[in-house]
């Protein structure tokens, strides 16, 4: 049977890796927030983009002009 400095240590052990476990979630929440919000930017840049090449398709001819042959 586990004596009680045994059953001691292990408490310990658990609560020092309980609050490693909760300082990593943090940083990890943190890298989340910044991903996200750099997701959402460069969505919002793809979508500026997309927007000036449909513009710049729309002025574009509809049909090529026809080459004269000599």
């Amino acid at each position: 049977m586990a004596s009680l400095n045994d059953l001691t240590e292990r408490v310990e052990r658990l609560l020092l890796r309980h609050d490693e476990i909760l300082r990593t979630n943090l940083l990890l929440q943190v890298q989340l927030t910044q991903i996200t919000q750099e997701r959402d930017s460069l969505r919002s840049r793809l979508n500026a983009a997309r927007a000036r090449v449909d513009a710049l398709l729309e002025r574009l001819p509809t049909e090529a002009p026809k080459e004269e042959q000599p």
